[in-house]
Order: structure tokens, then sequence, then C-alpha cells
């Protein structure tokens, strides 16, 4: 897929995830001294990232710097192998997600946990990043861009070392998973919220954050730009609300994950049959933000927050 321009001089890149189109982006924006690069994608993702590179006329030497969202695979898996790759350019992440990607056993752990055997193949190879290559980031750090300045947020909720990024050139808030997933033909945006950082607190209080900023666009990690801000983040707050409910009123009966799933899978299903959508997109956010996960993450904040009852993670 080629890059797809955005406006101002801003690239979409589709990193063809699971050989699929519309499932992880990377964003490409110019600056004075030449290029970012926001969200790396996993390892195996690398080859369609060169691709796209190349398509978008954009050498390793002029990347000026790479930004992830947080460190999770899916968005921040290739860090390492790019250090290599693009040697001149600053690699920033969140401060908390600094020593996972210098050592990154903990996150190669986490999700062969969470894939079981596939976790390999699914994300390849995850490389250390040499200490010095990183500039730790903690939100407020602003950043020159063509026409303008791109603005760290501190998003957490989703994960304690989320970022996002307000390209306000454009009044475009680049969010990571902040605000969810919203895979085209989707119609909305669909709840990301994993263990073990899940914080239903600080979530919401990003989502002010976010909308503070008066974005005129969205532009999802997965998977690209949608029009519309606080409108975006207010109904994306609804939907998370939703899930917490759904899945609380299952947990206090039956606290396993099986069952949350289950249930958050049916509550998903009748959402998009009232919207008039199938399950096709559905099954392929399973992909990116399964059902499972998310189970994982519900119970684990019920049980932290002495909801269920029981006490300890």
């Amino acid at each position: 897929m080629p890059p797809l321009e955005l406006g101002r001089g801003r690239l979409l890149l589709d990193l063809g995830f699971r050989e699929r189109e519309g499932l992880i982006a990377s964003y490409l924006i110019p600056g004075p001294e030449g290029w970012t690069l926001i969200e790396t994608g996993p390892s195996s993702c690398r080859a369609e990232l060169d691709r796209g590179l190349a398509a978008a006329g954009v050498s390793p030497s002029e990347v000026r710097r790479i930004l992830v969202s947080h460190i999770h695979l899916d968005h921040a898996g290739a860090l390492g192998t790019l250090a290599r790759q693009f040697p001149t350019a600053e690699l920033g992440v969140h401060c908390e997600g600094v020593p996972h990607l210098v050592d990154p056993s903990r996150l190669v752990s986490s999700a062969r946990r969470a894939w079981g055997e596939a976790a390999d193949a699914l994300w390849g190879p995850v490389e250390p990043v040499p200490p010095a290559r990183l500039r730790p980031l903690s939100g407020g750090e602003r950043f020159q861009v063509e026409g303008g300045e791109l603005e760290v947020i501190a998003t957490p909720g989703h994960a304690k070392h989320h970022l996002s990024f307000f390209d306000a050139p454009r009044g475009a808030l680049l969010t990571g998973d902040s605000a969810g997933v919203a895979l085209p033909g989707s119609g909305r945006a669909r709840p990301a919220i994993p263990a073990p950082d899940l914080d239903f607190e600080l979530l919401f209080e990003s989502l002010r954050q976010m909308a503070a900023r008066n974005p005129r666009e969205l532009d999802y990690t997965h998977f690209g730009p949608v029009p519309g801000g606080k409108e975006l983040l207010d109904a994306y707050r609804i939907s998370v609300e939703a899930w917490r409910r759904v899945a609380l009123e299952i947990a206090l009966v039956q606290p396993e994950v099986p069952a949350v799933a289950a249930a958050l899978r049916r509550h998903e299903e009748e959402v998009a049959a009232r919207l008039g959508g199938g399950t096709g997109v559905e099954d392929r956010a399973e992909l990116v933000s399964g059902y499972e996960l998310a189970a994982q993450g519900l119970l684990r904040y019920f049980r932290t927050r002495g909801l269920l009852g029981e006490g300890g993670p």
C-alpha cells in the first residue's frame, strides 16, 4: 500500500501487520531538521516499513527522531532494530518505558504469556535499545515540525508509560492506544484496555487532557485518521464505561477470563448490529486488541480495587 497523504506533508505508512491492510500505522511528519517517525510497529513488519519509507522517498539519514506512544510490541517492538538502521535518529519514549527497551526480556515474556506459541512469529525479534540513544519523555516536550510544533502529552490509563502527540499545524492528535482501536469501517472506537496497567481514572483524565487541545482529527495507530475531536473522545469514554459495566456484571458471578471475554464479545456484536455493521471489523479488531486481553485487564483492575471481594493482583 503506498503512503497515504494526510496534508501538510504528513504521511501514513501501513505496516501490513499479519499481511493485512488497516491494522497498524506509522506516521511521518516533516520538519526543519528532517523527518519524525511516530510508531515503529513490531519488527515482523520491518520490511513493510522499509518499503513505505522508500516509497515516501525518505532515507534513514533523513529521519531526525523516532517517537513511540508506548512500549507494547505492536507500537515499539522494532525500536531496537531501527536504532541500528537509523544511527542518527533520536529515540523518544516515556521515561517509565526506558528500562524495558534497554532490557526487553520482560516485554518478550509478557507477549509470550498473552499470545502463546504464536508470539515470536507475530512480533518478530525484540532487540535491546542502546541506552545512550534513548530520550526519556514525560509529557510537555515540544518538537519543531513543518508549520509549527508537535506536543508530547502524557496519557496514562491504557498503560502507565503511554504518550500521545498533538500535531498542532494540522490539529491532529496521534493517539496510540489512548483513545482505543478504530479500524476502517467500524464506525466507532473499540476499547483497548489490557493488563497490567489499566487504570480507568487515569484513562478518563487522559481523555480530558487530549480534548483540551481541541483536535480536529484523531490519528489512530489502529488505524488511520478519523475526522473529529472532542466528540470522538467523549464517545470513547462511553464505550469504555460500557465495557467496564458489562465486565463487572459478569465478573461478580463468574470472575474468569473466558466468561468476561465472551460477555464483551456479545456486547460488541450487539453494538455492531445496532449500527448496521457485521462482525468482520470486530474479528479484525481482535488481531490487535483481543477480548481476552481486555478481560485480563478488567479482572485485574476489579481485584486490585476490591470490587470482587478479593485482594491482590
